[in-house]
């Protein structure tokens, strides 16, 4: 598995990250022992990274991440690095509370949830509007002073909340979503990040799943699955952009690649973006993601995935502390 330094972070971090949103009660159920199974097999197959957060589950993920690696983290520590995020409290009337008190509270909450002694890097989990950057961004610096946790970034962040935040300590790292078929991060917060030499991590760069290439125009999800309630999923939304995917898997084939491989390639190979995120509760798609990060596309290659990809509709919906957005 290749590794980069996530920037100004200095981490040495694998380029495929294991999510674990997964497993958060967000996107159906799950049998408990065989995600721990995939996460096992995630570092079998040379991934040091992984990433969770506070409010997956209530702390559900954290202590399951843990759980899985425990072995691990007993005997290697160093050699993981272990990412979470807080500063929201999902159901509650101010969802986006990134306060000194809560972020003090939910690293110590998520140290207990993972069975750790540091976190290796934690992330404000969405930008609070309510709370002034200098207030947040102090009290992350205060917990890297105390050794609790080791780097500070932020999640869902735009250019603007990332300048703020740097007037007080440095962002270390960016987590936005991106993948073909959702790129506004390329007007501004990427551009911004690889200025600020930020480490820039993406979730969902397979689309929630619509760039596996497992889907049909059939395809229907649980109702504890925030997918059911977002219209990027169906109807002709749904048509047009598995008629991309249809032809990406034509342009994979043709080079012994998945569609998820090109999906994860093109990602990988855009300036600025160091890691993708990829959560799986199967070692198969695991095995799949993490070829990906072998994989060396040509300019015309790239071209010619944005090309196809031009056919879709991008996807802007996502879920927030507020519900589907």
């Amino acid at each position: 598995m290749r590794t980069i330094r996530l920037g100004r972070s200095e981490l040495n971090v694998s380029r495929i990250a294991f999510g674990t949103w997964q497993i958060g009660g967000d996107w159906g159920s799950f049998e408990i022992e065989t995600v721990k199974q995939a996460i096992r097999y995630a570092r079998e197959a040379g991934i040091n990274f992984f990433d969770t957060a506070q409010a997956y589950g209530f702390g559900a993920s954290e202590r399951l991440l843990g759980e899985a690696l425990r072995e691990e983290l007993r005997g290697n520590r160093d050699e993981l690095v272990i990412a979470t995020k807080g500063g929201i409290l999902p159901g509650a009337e101010r969802s986006r509370l990134a306060t000194r008190a809560n972020l003090r509270d939910g690293v110590e909450q998520s140290l207990r949830a993972l069975g750790v002694e540091h976190i290796d890097l934690y992330q404000v989990h969405w930008p609070d509007p309510d709370t002034p950057a200098e207030e947040t961004a102090s009290a992350l610096q205060e917990l890297v002073a105390e050794g609790k946790i080791r780097h500070a970034g932020v999640s869902n962040y735009d250019a603007g909340q990332l300048a703020a935040f740097d007037a007080v300590r440095p962002v270390e790292t960016l987590q936005p979503p991106y993948h073909l078929l959702r790129r506004e991060i390329e007007g501004s917060a990427l551009p911004y990040a690889r200025e600020h030499d930020i480490g820039v991590l993406v979730y969902s760069p397979l689309g929630s799943g619509l760039l596996t290439g497992s889907w049909t125009a059939e395809i229907s999800f649980a109702d504890d699955d925030w997918r059911a309630k977002a219209s990027a999923f169906t109807g002709d939304a749904l048509r047009r952009n598995l008629e991309v995917v249809e032809r990406l898997k034509e342009f994979g084939a043709a080079r012994g690649l998945s569609v998820a491989q090109v999906a994860l390639a093109w990602v990988l190979a855009k300036d600025g973006v160091h890691v993708a995120i990829v959560g799986s509760r199967r070692r198969e798609s695991i095995a799949d993601s993490a070829a990906a990060a072998e994989v060396e596309l040509s300019a015309a290659d790239i071209t010619e995935i944005e090309r196809i990809a031009a056919d879709g509709v991008q996807i802007e919906q996502q879920a927030t502390p507020e519900g589907i957005l």
